[in-house]
C-alpha cells in the first residue's frame, strides 16, 4: 500500500489526487491537506466570483474527493499543526500543491501608505478568504489605480466597476458588495509598464470591458503600433490587441453615457506612491520605451491621481521551513517536481504562477509518473492510521469532506437572491456550519 500526502486543495492538489487514484487505484491512499476548513483553492478565493461557469470545475474535484482512496483534510496547517518531517515519516511521498498565495513586492517608496493592497489580498477580500475578509478597502472616493496587465488585473478593474445587478449571479461576498455599493469611483486606471504588444491578458477577459453598464474603456490611439505590426502576433495575443484597438475607437459620446472610466496607461512605470498624512492619493510613473521587448525608462515622470491601488504584479509560493525554496522564483526548488527525497511539488508551487486551472492536469500527472518510478510498492508507512493518532494525541479538529458539504449546504441557504452561496468568511463560522 502507497500512502500519499497532498499539501493544498485546490486544482493542482485534485487533479495529482485524481492521478494518484488512477494510477494505483485500491493501493493507495491519499490525503489532501489544506489550512482552511474549505477546498478548492483558488477556485473558491481566486476565480472571479463573477465567472461561476469557471468554478463548475470544482465538480470534477468533488468525484474525486469522494472516491474511497482519497481523503479531505482540512482545518490543519503543514508546519504548525505537523510538520514535514513528521508527514514524512508517516507517508511514502509529500507533495505541495499550495499555489502561490503570496504577492510579490513593487518595493517602492510608499507603499506602506493607507489604501494599497496586492492582488492576492484584495481578491481574498471580495471572495472571502478569512485571511482578508477584514482589510476593508476604501472606495468612497473618485480614483483607482489597478497596476498590472494580465487578467488579475481586469478582474480587479471589472469588479469595481459592476453594477449591483451585474454582480447578482456571482458569489461575492456581502461585505465586499456592500463596499462597492457605496463606491464613488469614477476613473480605474490600469498601468503597464511595456506596451500593447506585451500584455498577458486574453480575450475573453478584455471582451468582457466592451459590455459593463456603467464603465467604458479606454485606450488611446497614439500608444498602439501600426496595425501591420500585429501580424506577427501568436493569435490570441492578436485578438486581445484587437479589441485594444476596438476600445481606442470608441466615440467620446459613448464614454460621456457612462460614470465610469477604465483607462489604459501603456508605457507607464510606477516608481513611487504619493500619499498625505498616511493616505495614498496617486502614483509616480515614468514613461518608458520597449526595447529587444523590455521595458526601459525615459526619465519623463508624472502622477496618477490615486485614492486607492492595487498591485496585480504576480504572485509567489510560502516558503515552509526545511524545505528548499527558491527565493529569486518565488516557488520550490525542484527538479521537475522532484524536491528532496520524498518530497515533491506540483502546480504553482512547482513552476510559478503561470498556464490556466487546467495547466495543472497535466503537471499532477506528471508528478505522479515521478512517484512512481521513486515509492514502487511504497515504504510499508503508517499513512492515515498514524496521521489520525497524531491528530487525536494534539487535539487537531480535522473537516472531512462530508463536513465540508454540509458548510457548503449552509452557503446555498444563506445565499442572497439569484447567487449559488454566501461565503463564510471566517474559520469559527465555518466550522459551526459542520455540526
Amino acid at each position: 500500500m502507497r500512502h500519499i500526502a497532498i499539501i493544498g486543495s485546490g486544482p493542482a492538489g485534485y487533479y495529482t489526487a485524481e492521478a494518484a487514484g488512477k494510477q494505483w487505484e485500491d493501493d493507495a491512499r491519499i490525503d489532501v491537506f489544506d489550512k482552511l476548513p474549505v477546498p478548492y483553492g483558488l477556485i473558491r478565493t481566486g476565480v472571479a466570483p463573477d465567472h461561476q461557469s469557471i468554478k463548475g470545475v470544482a465538480r470534477r474535484y468533488e468525484k474525486t474527493a469522494l472516491s474511497d482512496n482519497v481523503r479531505f483534510v482540512g482545518n490543519v496547517t503543514v508546519g504548525e499543526d505537523v510538520s514535514v518531517a513528521e508527514l514524512q515519516d508517516l507517508y511514502d511521498a509529500v507533495v505541495f500543491a499550495t499555489g502561490a498565495p503570496e504577492d510579490r513586492s513593487l518595493g517602492l517608496e510608499g507603499e506602506d501608505a493607507a489604501n494599497i493592497f496586492g492582488s492576492a489580498a484584495f481578491v481574498g477580500w471580495y471572495n472571502g478568504h478569512p485571511e482578508f475578509a477584514s482589510i476593508d478597502p476604501d472606495l468612497s472616493k473618485r480614483h483607482a489605480v489597478v497596476i498590472g496587465m494580465g487578467n488579475v488585473a481586469l478582474d480587479v478593474a471589472r469588479i469595481l466597476s459592476k453594477t449591483e445587478a451585474e454582480l447578482a449571479g456571482s458569489d461575492i461576498v456581502e461585505h465586499a458588495l456592500a463596499m462597492l455599493r457605496g463606491s464613488n469611483l469614477e476613473t480605474i486606471t490600469i498601468l503597464g509598464r511595456r506596451g500593447p504588444h506585451q500584455i498577458m491578458m486574453t480575450p475573453k477577459e478584455l471582451g468582457e470591458l466592451m459590455h459593463l453598464d456603467r464603465a467604458s474603456p479606454r485606450v488611446d490611439g497614439d500608444d498602439l503600433p501600426p496595425v501591420d505590426d500585429d501580424a506577427i502576433l501568436e493569435p490570441g495575443l492578436r485578438k486581445s490587441v484587437t479589441l485594444l484597438r476596438d476600445f481606442a475607437a470608441i466615440p467620446e459620446s459613448i464614454h460621456g453615457e457612462k460614470a465610469i472610466a477604465i483607462e489604459f496607461d501603456f508605457f507607464a512605470n510606477p516608481v513611487r506612491f504619493i500619499s498625505e498624512g498616511g493616505r495614498l492619493t496617486g502614483v509616480e510613473v515614468e514613461r518608458t520605451t520597449i526595447e529587444k521587448g523590455r521595458a526601459t525608462g525615459t526619465g519623463e515622470t508624472y502622477v496618477v491621481p490615486a485614492d486607492v491601488a492595487v498591485t496585480c504584479i504576480g504572485y509567489r509560493s510560502s516558503a515552509i521551513d526545511g524545505v528548499p525554496f527558491d527565493e529569486r522564483q518565488g516557488r520550490f526548488a525542484n527538479d521537475e517536481g522532484r524536491i528532496l527525497p520524498g518530497l515533491y511539488c506540483v502546480g504553482w508551487a512547482k513552476r510559478g504562477p503561470t498556464g490556466t486551472i487546467g495547466t495543472n492536469r497535466p503537471d499532477g500527472y506528471g508528478v505522479i509518473e515521478k512517484l512512481a518510478e521513486d515509492i514502487g510498492q511504497g515504504g510499508r508507512k503508517r499513512g492515515r492510521e498514524g496521521f489520525d493518532e497524531l491528530a487525536r494525541d494534539r487535539g487537531l479538529d480535522i473537516v472531512t469532506f462530508r463536513d465540508w458539504q454540509k458548510i457548503e449546504e449552509a452557503e446555498a441557504a444563506a445565499a442572497r437572491e439569484g447567487a449559488p452561496r454566501e461565503k463564510f468568511v471566517d474559520i469559527e463560522s465555518m466550522i459551526a456550519a459542520r455540526k
